[in-house]
């Protein structure tokens, strides 16, 4: 044994040495806290999704400052409304969740950035992403007409100060259609953030009870993306979004997908972004309750795991937790 020459272990021996040489940075300006907010005066905690709740308009300021105090300098909004019809008019409406939300937390907090979730899901009565229609038999979301619906909420989420538009609901020529609204609008300055590889995928089920988006119909395997499509779609899609005008770019959820990311990062220049969504958030609080897994070492290794993939930027529901945790070592 005393004929080795080349022994790895020798970097590795302390503390010192081992950050000297890492590849891999987290930093809590790399997360995206997610802001689920509603219209009642109080918070209400989430069954599903242990330590998450909706938040009102004051308790989102407060979560956003205490983000910002931990070095979080993004935040992603949802609207829960009261009230929801056919065509998810409260989400473009001038008075919407999101729009007070970004009003607020921008009064409060103007280095924040916002980024408002660009969808309709949360504000339909059948809980899908735009109007529906009957194809073969089969529900499914009538894309073109819904085109025009996203269009008018992106420009009326920038109209509240939203410094970034994330839409999320997979309909063909959705980042075209929004560009050219916050365009024509005045907005040029205002990014695209689109999911541009999201998948139809059980890893959302918590989410549904928290937004309370769950489709009354059907499921969204018509417009999301099949796990199985392999990465010639996840390309495609990503090709797209940036030919339409995407500022950025986006892999949903990230665990099960994290060749995708890495995919996306080799081949495109464009920030990237990946969700690490309720569903994977879920297991591992569960986990950590149950007391089988130590939760801070097994939520920064997940979420070093997707910078190692690629991703630039992680929404993530850990982001307070682990913000604390980076800040603490």
């Amino acid at each position: 044994m005393s004929t080795l020459l080349h022994r790895p272990r020798r970097l590795r021996r302390t503390a010192a040495m081992r950050a000297m040489t890492r590849e891999v940075t987290l930093s809590p300006a790399h997360f995206i806290h997610p802001l689920f907010v509603h219209e009642e005066a109080a918070d209400t905690p989430i069954k599903t999704m242990p330590g998450v709740v909706r938040h009102s308009y004051d308790s989102a300021v407060q979560a956003a400052r205490t983000a910002w105090e931990l070095g979080i300098q993004s935040v992603i909004l949802f609207g829960i409304p009261r009230d929801k019809d056919e065509v998810g008019s409260g989400a473009y409406a001038e008075s919407g969740v999101v729009q007070q939300a970004t009003r607020a937390i921008k009064a409060a907090l103007p280095g924040m950035t916002v980024i408002a979730d660009t969808c309709l899901c949360e504000y339909t009565s059948h809980g899908h992403c735009g109007h529906l229609c009957e194809v073969s038999g089969v529900w499914t979301v009538d894309n073109d007409p819904t085109l025009d619906l996203l269009a008018r909420t992106a420009v009326s989420q920038a109209q509240a100060g939203a410094d970034i538009v994330a839409p999320s609901s997979m309909m063909d020529g959705q980042v075209a259609a929004i560009r050219a609204a916050l365009d024509t609008a005045g907005f040029t300055h205002v990014p695209v953030m689109s999911y541009a590889v999201k998948y139809a995928s059980a890893y959302y089920g918590p989410f549904r009870e928290a937004a309370g988006s769950a489709p009354s119909q059907g499921d969204r395997s018509s417009y999301q993306m099949d796990a199985s499509g392999g990465h010639r779609e996840a390309l495609r899609e990503a090709r797209l979004d940036l030919a339409e005008g995407a500022d950025y770019l986006m892999v949903k959820p990230a665990l099960a997908y994290l060749d995708v990311i890495k995919l996306l990062r080799d081949e495109f220049d464009l920030p990237l972004v990946t969700y690490n969504v309720s569903g994977e958030y879920a297991l591992v609080k569960a986990a950590a309750l149950a007391g089988f897994m130590d939760e801070r070492r097994t939520v920064l290794e997940t979420l070093t795991g997707m910078r190692r993939a690629g991703a630039d930027a992680i929404i993530t529901y850990h982001a307070i937790d682990a913000a604390r945790w980076l800040k603490e070592s």
